[in-house]
């Protein structure tokens, strides 16, 4: 008898039971899991997927209330809402059942149970699951969806902040700027505009202002004459007419001088460009997205950028979040590099285990994504098990770590006092936490009481 491919896990209290489970399903599914423990539950669906969970009601010893069962029904149905969740009780109980299907369970059935009917729902259960998994890998390759939004990969809050925005503006030609730090995916961005704009058959063009030295500027973004400068032997177009009625992409816009900055500010409140060498305007329909890692208003307020400029190109701002302010797509990104250069690399079973990823969920990453990507691309390439260890990731010390170590490096000899080192971190996790006694008592393992005898003793 061919086994069906479903992964099962069951969880209940009782032994008994566990083992009594297992050995019956085992003869029916591919795998089957068990766990005494449902404080498991959320590591057990991370280490591998789970198509059915069987669950228990009670685990408290003499409760009846099946309160912990739904606790644990939603927990599962918000941590894996592709799992099907099958709810069981010693204590049949009609609203109850009620309740735990509007809840969002799969089914319910009462211990003891019936080997062929509990088997039967099972596999009911898997069907189901099967069928809205296909359903949903084909909402998925038809929509972008809240995992794969174009070339995005998450579900963090801070990211559906970011899908949304894309999503309202993207269908007008309202001029965008996208702010955020080296890595994050600001031409990711830019692409996912024009993509799904009305211009997505047009030209898109990228200019990468940090790279165009000021003599070149013109000409790189407006075009010449023939013989307009030395090495200009034929009329050639510029950015902005290449990027006639498409998209036009500057890149590292805080990069430019104040002298290029007013240039562009021209074009773009004419429409038109004049191409280096001549006196002929010519017009210009381009939608404009601007993107930087630099501090806009603060360059503004310091007059190293043109505010008028700035009001020029950010009709809409789009924030990207660091990879530190979305961790829950640390471990999705880290799973699609994985694939990627398990492939390049030709080692097709290398995988990460939980301490791996425990390690990279706790990077503060300062180079964001795509110091990810060449992490986990060095990684692949010198681990040498199937199994990447956090030993093969390069974490660098943290900007708090540095000043740490900075601080305690600059004290004297004869300041290693006790006395000394005790203010010294007390002040460190006051500055910490802003403030707050109770959480940098926390942090210093000490209770509230004796934090404020250290700061009267030291003055702080």
């Amino acid at each position: 008898m061919s086994k069906i491919a479903c992964n099962i896990l069951i969880v209940d209290d009782e032994d008994d039971i566990l083992m009594a489970g297992r050995l019956l399903l085992k003869q029916h599914f591919t795998s089957v899991q068990t766990t005494s423990d449902p404080y498991k539950i959320p590591s057990l669906l991370q280490e591998q997927p789970v198509d059915v969970v069987l669950l228990d009601m009670n685990y408290s010893t003499g409760a009846t209330s099946s309160k912990e069962g739904l606790y644990w029904l939603k927990q599962i149905r918000q941590m894996s809402p592709n799992t099907s969740v099958i709810l069981m009780t010693a204590y049949g109980d009609i609203e109850l059942a009620v309740r735990a299907l509007k809840e969002g369970a799969a089914d319910f059935v009462l211990k003891p149970w019936q080997n062929e009917k509990l088997v039967a729902i099972l596999k009911s259960a898997s069907q189901k699951n099967n069928s809205k998994e296909t359903r949903t890998a084909e909402a998925a390759e038809k929509n972008d969806t809240v995992y794969h939004y174009g070339e995005f990969i998450g579900v963090s809050p801070a990211m559906q902040r970011v899908y949304q925005t894309i999503d309202k503006v993207a269908g007008t030609d309202a001029n965008v700027l996208i702010l955020g730090e080296n890595g994050t995916g600001k031409e990711v961005a830019a692409r996912a505009l024009h993509r799904k704009s009305k211009r997505a058959n047009k030209a898109f063009e990228k200019v990468d202002l940090g790279a165009v030295s000021t003599t070149l500027f013109e000409s790189e973004l407006f075009g010449h004459a023939k013989g307009s400068f030395t090495d200009a032997k034929e009329d050639r177009a510029g950015r902005f007419e290449a990027a006639t009625d498409g998209t036009l992409f500057l890149d590292e816009i805080g990069n430019l001088s104040l002298a290029l900055q007013a240039k562009l500010l021209t074009v773009l409140q004419s429409h038109q460009i004049i191409r280096l060498g001549t006196n002929k305007p010519r017009p210009i329909n381009i939608r404009l997205i601007c993107a930087t890692n630099m501090p806009l208003y603060e360059m503004v307020r310091e007059g190293s950028f043109r505010q008028d400029l700035l009001y020029r190109i950010n009709t809409v701002e789009i924030h990207l979040p660091p990879l530190r302010e979305r961790r829950e797509d640390i471990k999705l990104l880290a799973e699609h590099f994985l694939r990627i250069y398990s492939q390049k690399y030709e080692r097709p079973n290398l995988r990460m285990n939980q301490n791996t990823l425990r390690r990279l969920n706790e990077y503060h990453w300062p180079g964001n994504i795509r110091e990810l990507d060449h992490a986990m691309e060095r990684a692949v390439i010198l681990c040498d098990g199937d199994e990447l260890q956090a030993d093969d990731f390069y974490f660098a010390p943290s900007v708090a770590a540095q000043e740490q170590r900075q601080m305690v490096e600059s004290l004297a000899d004869n300041d290693y006092t006790l006395d000394t080192l005790e203010k010294m971190m007390v002040q460190k996790a006051l500055v910490k936490h802003s403030g707050n006694i109770t959480h940098a008592a926390k942090e210093l393992g000490i209770t509230r009481t004796a934090l404020y005898r250290r700061i009267e003793k030291h003055g702080l």
